[in-house]
Formats: C-alpha cells, sequence, structure tokens
C-alpha cells in the first residue's frame, strides 16, 4: 500500500442514518481480536450504503478503483467476459467484502452484478489505507482479506484443473456452506441465489451437467433440493466425495 498525502489525519465523523453493525468493516473482517479504538474508527469509515437491484451492476472492468465494498444484503456474482461470453468468477454473500481486485492495477477487473435486491456499504480505500497506517491490526485483517482472495483464485484454478464434476459441486456446495456458517446462517439448509448456468460457468460445467450432479447427490441421500433450497443431509460424504 502506499500512504496517502495528508497534512493531518482526519476520519469523517459517521453520519447519523448510518448504524448498522453488520455493514461496518470490523464484521467484514471476522475479527474479534482488533482493539476498541481502531473498531470505532473502522465503522467510522462506512461512509455510505448503496441499493443495487437485481440485475444492476455495482462496477464494471475498466471502472477507477477507488472504494471496496462490504456486502450488507443480497448475494453478487462477480463476471468477466471472454469472446463475448460471460464466464462467473466468484460469488459474494452478505458479510463478505467485493472489489479488492481493484487494488492491484488501480482499476476493477471484473463486473459486479447482483443476483438480487442487495446492498452494499461503501468503504472509501484511501481512509481505509491511512487507517492501516494508524493501527497495524487492520492492516494485517486487510492483508489478510487479500490473501484470501489469491487463495480463492487459486482454490478455483484446482476445481478446474484437477476435479471432476461431481467434485466440483460438492466442493461448491461445501464452500458456501462454510461461508453461510461462518456469517452466522445454517450450514445445512440455504438457498442458492445463482441460477445452475451461473454455477456452472463459474465450475467449468456444462448446465446440463450441474444440474445431472445435483441429481445425482439428491439419490445418493447427501442433499435434498427443493428448487434453489438446499439442504445437506450427509455433510461428511459430501466432504469425501
Amino acid at each position: 500500500m502506499t500512504r496517502s498525502t495528508r497534512a493531518e489525519q482526519t476520519y469523517p465523523e459517521r453520519p447519523p442514518v448510518i448504524d448498522c453493525p453488520i455493514c461496518s468493516l470490523s464484521t467484514i473482517l471476522m475479527s474479534t481480536r482488533l482493539p476498541g479504538a481502531s473498531l470505532g474508527q473502522l465503522d467510522s469509515i462506512v461512509c455510505t450504503r448503496r441499493l443495487v437491484r437485481r440485475g444492476e451492476t455495482l462496477f464494471r472492468a475498466g471502472d477507477t478503483f477507488k472504494s471496496v465494498y462490504a456486502v450488507r444484503v443480497g448475494c453478487f456474482k462477480t463476471i468477466i467476459f471472454r469472446d463475448d461470453r460471460e464466464q462467473v468468477t466468484g460469488f459474494h454473500i452478505a458479510g463478505e467484502p467485493l472489489g479488492l481486485d481493484g487494488v492491484y492495477a488501480g482499476r476493477q477487473n471484473c463486473d459486479a452484478v447482483a443476483l438480487e435486491d442487495s446492498q452494499v456499504c461503501v468503504i472509501p480505500y484511501d481512509l481505509l489505507e491511512n487507517l492501516c497506517y494508524d493501527f497495524k491490526a487492520v492492516q494485517q485483517h486487510v492483508h489478510h482479506m487479500m490473501s484470501g482472495e489469491i487463495v480463492r483464485g487459486a482454490h478455483l484454478m484446482m476445481l478446474l484443473g484437477t476435479m471432476t464434476a461431481e467434485q466440483r459441486v460438492a466442493t461448491f456446495l461445501i464452500n458456501l456452506s462454510s461461508r453461510m456458517k461462518a456469517r452466522g446462517y445454517s450450514a445445512a439448509e440455504f438457498n442458492l441465489r445463482m441460477t445452475r448456468e451461473e454455477i456452472g460457468s463459474y465450475l467449468g460445467l456444462k448446465l446440463e451437467t450441474v444440474s445431472r450432479m445435483f441429481s445425482k447427490l439428491q439419490r445418493d441421500g447427501v442433499i435434498v433440493m427443493k428448487g434453489r433450497q438446499v439442504k445437506i443431509l450427509d455433510s461428511g460424504k459430501l466432504a469425501e466425495l
């Protein structure tokens, strides 16, 4: 990170309309070890909430990188286009950061599209960057988030390169289940906000293959599906696949 030029440290006063613990950066960082002073400063830089309707784009590839976003409500997919075809690169649920990959080049390298009516908290990156210099714990957790993006990309490469279709779908469900649990939701029963076609794009599978794998997992007594609702019956067996 490069330190922003400033005569003295200034953080904007927290607007009275923003009173949202779930969208504070302390929640996004999933930290219980930050000192109270830094938690207060983290909350203070969350300046804006933005509503993004289903199908609308939060940011596009090539946009100037200015802010990190915290998904407060809803779900987003990130996509890139290759030969005019959409390739899904990730899904982001409530409680997760969005837009961190823009740090590298100063521009966003993908589109972020809402899969349902969603709301994000806007965190100006220059203020977050300044805060990182004032609180080492904050810097460490921001680095942790960025490292997570690298790990996520490596995990996707492993999915696409070494796993069978059934293993890809199983791993996708396990990953989503663990993320739901980490954010206080049920790990065993949840709704898929994305379509099977979008899941296939992310996993490098055809729509028909994704549907066939879901059907197989149901026949094997591993999951039950009703529409987009998934109930994991045997998480151990799912992990063994």
